[in-house]
């Protein structure tokens, strides 16, 4: 385990963000990404909440956001180097952006994710 301090992993979990296509930014829609600090859950790196894109129709409106937590302590279990947990976290986030596109976890890990 290795600790990285809130604001690091938060900078971390922005960078994984600003590192996707600006294509698919734009298209990801009513969705928030937040970091989970104190979570000692140690079975999720990540998890969204939310209605998918594929899922949505013309009678989707008027909701909250979709939500994608990443979970700090849970990532920080897995890792024993700083760099390690740059990729964890940027996998994690990839992973979860996944399902807001409604990819599902067997296709996700099918293509590396």
């Amino acid at each position: 385990m290795i600790e990285v301090e809130p604001d690091r992993f938060e900078e971390m979990v922005t960078t994984a963000l600003d590192g996707l296509p600006p294509r698919l930014g734009r298209v990801m829609r009513n969705v928030a990404v937040v970091v989970d600090h104190e979570s000692t859950q140690r079975h999720l790196l990540g998890l969204y909440v939310g209605v998918p894109l594929t899922e949505r129709t013309h009678a989707y409106s008027a909701v909250l956001p979709d939500r994608i937590t990443i979970y700090h302590q849970a990532i920080c279990s897995i890792c024993s180097s700083e760099e390690q947990v740059v990729e964890e976290v940027r996998r994690t986030v990839i992973h979860e952006i996944g399902h807001h596109f409604g990819i599902d976890d067997e296709r996700l890990h099918e293509l590396g994710w």
